[in-house]
Order: C-alpha cells, then sequence, then structure tokens
C-alpha cells in the first residue's frame, strides 16, 4: 500500500472497501481519497529523489516519524501530483519546529488550523492559486497540498479529533488551508521578501491560525477608511490575540482594498502601525471574571502605556500583512492561537 520499505497491506480492487478500511480505523479526514497504492507513493518519492526511510522529523502529539514515504502516502491520499510533494515534505518540516510548537497546536481546544503560505515562483509554476478564490474551493494545488499537511497531522501525528486533537468545534480549514501570496498585484514587498529572503526564492511559510474572517468595505475611498474598517475587526472580543495580547495574527488584504491604502501614502509598516494602535478592544467591555483581578489591565499597560484598551498582540511588527485574492472590495484576517507559536519560515530547496 505504500513503498517497499513499508508494510503493505492487501486489499479488494474495489474503492468503497479502501475507503471503508480506512475510515474504520480513523486514517481519513472524512472526505474520500485517492488510495495510496504502492505504485503511486513510489512516483511520488521518485520526483523526490530522497530515500523513502528517510525521517525528515517526527510529529507530535504521536511523536510519530514522518519518513518520505510516509509523507508521500499521505499527498497521495490528498490527490498531489510528484511536483507537489517538495511543498508537502517541506510544510511538514516546518511545523515540526520547536518554536511552532505542533503538541500545542494538535491537543489545543482552539479551533486552529494550519496555513500553507507560498511565496516565490514556485507558487506560479504549480498553478497555486493568490488570486479569486484562493483560500478555497479551488485550485487543486491548494486543495492537495493543504490536505496533506492535515492528513500527515492525523495519520503521522495522532492528531484525531477528539483523542490527540482536542479542538472544541475545529473548523473547515483544518481540511486543508493552503494559498500564495499575490504578488503581482501587491503594492508592497512580498512577505518573504520583507523577512529577509530574495525575491526569487521559493519560501513556505506555515502559521497556525483560524480560518479566514471576511472584512468588506464597500464604501470607504481613502486608505485611512479602508485601515479604520480593518482595525475595527480585529478588535473583536474572544480572539486570543486580544485575550492575551500577543501572538503573529494573520491580515490578508485583498488587491483593492491594499491598493486603496498604498496609494494614500501607507508603506506595509505603516499599516501595521495604524492596525496595532486602532485594533483594540476597550477593557470595559470585557468580563467582569477577565477584568476583576486587574492582571489584564496590567498586561495591557505594560504593552501600550495605558489601561484603556487591549491590543491584538504586544507589537506592531507582530502583525502577519500579506495580500491575497482577486477583485473585490474585501479582506480578511486570521486569529491565530496566541503567543505560544510562531510563524516558522523555510526555503524550498527544489
Amino acid at each position: 500500500m505504500t513503498t517497499d520499505h513499508e508494510p503493505v497491506i492487501a486489499l479488494e480492487d474495489s474503492l468503497e472497501e479502501i475507503q471503508e478500511y480506512f475510515e474504520v480505523r480513523g486514517w481519513s479526514d472524512g472526505l474520500p481519497f485517492v488510495p495510496p497504492t504502492s505504485d503511486r507513493v513510489a512516483r511520488l518519492v521518485g520526483h523526490l529523489g530522497r530515500d523513502p526511510d528517510e525521517v525528515v522529523c517526527t510529529l507530535a502529539p504521536r511523536n510519530g516519524e514522518a519518513t518520505v514515504a510516509r509523507i508521500a502516502a499521505n499527498a497521495v491520499m490528498a490527490g498531489c501530483r510528484p511536483e507537489d510533494l517538495p511543498i508537502v515534505v517541506t510544510a511538514v518540516e516546518a511545523v515540526a519546529a520547536p518554536e511552532f510548537n505542533l503538541n500545542g497546536i494538535q491537543s489545543t481546544t482552539h479551533p486552529t488550523a494550519i496555513m500553507i503560505l507560498l511565496n516565490g515562483p514556485v507558487a506560479s509554476k504549480l498553478s497555486v492559486g493568490s488570486g479569486p478564490g484562493c483560500m478555497g474551493p479551488g485550485p487543486r494545488a491548494n486543495m492537495a497540498i493543504g490536505r496533506a499537511l492535515r492528513l500527515c497531522l492525523l495519520n503521522i501525528g495522532g492528531g484525531t479529533p477528539g483523542d490527540g486533537d482536542r479542538a472544541t468545534q475545529a473548523t473547515p480549514a483544518k481540511i486543508a488551508f493552503c494559498v500564495a501570496e499575490n504578488e503581482l498585484e501587491s503594492p508592497w514587498q512580498p512577505y518573504h521578501v520583507e523577512r529577509g529572503f530574495d525575491v526569487d526564492d521559493n519560501v513556505v511559510t506555515v502559521i497556525a491560525c483560524e480560518g479566514p474572517h471576511n472584512i468588506q468595505d464597500h464604501f470607504s475611498i481613502s486608505g485611512l477608511g479602508v485601515l479604520t474598517t480593518v482595525a475595527g475587526a480585529l478588535g473583536q472580543a474572544g480572539s486570543n490575540n486580544i485575550m492575551f495580547n500577543s501572538g503573529f495574527p494573520v491580515v490578508a488584504f485583498g488587491p483593492e482594498h491594499a491598493h486603496q491604502v498604498a496609494v494614500s501614502g501607507y508603506s506595509k509598516a505603516d499599516v501595521k502601525q495604524f492596525l496595532w494602535e486602532q485594533g483594540r478592544f476597550p477593557l470595559d467591555r470585557f468580563s467582569t471574571e477577565w477584568t476583576a483581578d486587574g492582571r489584564l489591565a496590567d498586561r495591557v499597560e505594560s504593552i501600550t502605556g495605558r489601561r484603556d484598551a487591549a491590543p491584538v498582540t504586544n507589537k506592531a511588527d507582530n502583525l502577519q500583512v500579506i495580500v491575497a485574492g482577486g477583485p473585490g472590495k474585501h479582506s480578511c484576517w486570521m486569529p491565530t492561537f496566541g503567543g505560544d507559536t510562531k510563524p516558522v519560515m523555510r526555503r524550498l530547496e527544489r
């Protein structure tokens, strides 16, 4: 069922039987999948050119060994093409980084998904969507790559709902969440260049975040107006970022909003500073249970110098600003798990 280096399970040549066999054992995400036959897995591994038995990393909470062959088997199930596998392997390696805190991400009750963000020429080469409908459903590469990571976290890492994965309600974004930045329509530096990579580098970033929260503004005709609306959306009661004033929340501007802001003279650094200063939630609107002992106000004061409103994170540069999507006056933001996880970036070597 995988390769000569992994146990082979002989099943009847029946798609229905294979699906049921996997489902009963908790090896699928509930959707139909491509059976990971030895031939299919070998084809992906062969494209990668690495030893099938090579251990790329271990995945929490089970600490399962993510070998090249096992990652490839899950990529086959997700519908990946051979050329998609390097991105999947890189994403798997990235989520295993200590600063990502995969054990916490997998076992929390918070509905945190994992967004794979792609930058560089590889996104266009593999047709990873960055324009209309880029967050799904739609482009095959987006859905297959995102789903492959989730299946690895399930089948190798042990992130089974109700067991290794303790999410109270979870989110459809946990099935597949992969997007490329719309670099062609962005008025600012691409995300990876801002973070120190070369423009021609292919970079995979993983961010533990919720699914997208839409922000619509069809009325503002200035950058200030758009930013005021976006800041209002960030000041949301109940998000981990507001409640704990930490983390790396993601703001994805649609191209129309991004250009509206940029032509008004706002750099990306200006955008972050504005959103950090204005995207706050008044302390007097928190429940008394949150504020009674004064610790929240003390923390807010230590960050902002004031005690009246909670910031979405502890400094402006923690806001992760990208451009994604197509026509329309919509943007979105993705709250994150909070300060116990950091985005991890990896250069794609192939």
